[in-house]
């Protein structure tokens, strides 16, 4: 009995593709952001405080990482939004991998120039 080609498709297809592995990379990404987050809401909510004067709040990756250390709470909820937007880099940066491996250059270089601007608003980007 010959297979017709979208059977030969799925007989060729590995049971766990890199769109599976990005898949679930994304969503653990969203997870873990979610319970960091929650984890310092919960933290403010519980002392009251902020960890840091009024109206301020950690402005740079090094001022989290200093506030993180202390335990205070916008620390780590800037934390949790810090993995919240990495998730979407990271996951144009494992395209740009999966759409190489698969030699399909025109997505790898569509993907490289996502992956440019996204680096380039966010390094570059101020907010007032």
């Amino acid at each position: 009995m010959a297979l017709s080609n979208e059977q030969k498709q799925t007989a060729a297809r590995p049971s766990f593709m890199v769109e599976d592995l990005i898949s679930l990379a994304l969503r653990v990404g969203v997870i873990i952001s979610s319970i960091v987050t929650a984890s310092g809401l919960i933290l403010l909510l519980v002392t009251g405080q902020s960890g840091y004067p009024a109206d301020t709040f950690p402005t740079s990756i090094a001022q989290v990482l200093y506030g993180l250390i202390e335990l205070k709470s916008f620390a780590i909820i800037e934390l949790g939004l810090l993995i919240l937007l990495a998730t979407p880099i990271f996951w144009v940066a494992a395209s740009i991998a999966a759409f190489f491996l698969r030699r399909d250059y025109n997505y790898t270089l569509i993907s490289a120039y996502v992956l440019l601007m996204l680096l380039l608003s966010l390094f570059l980007g101020k907010a007032e």
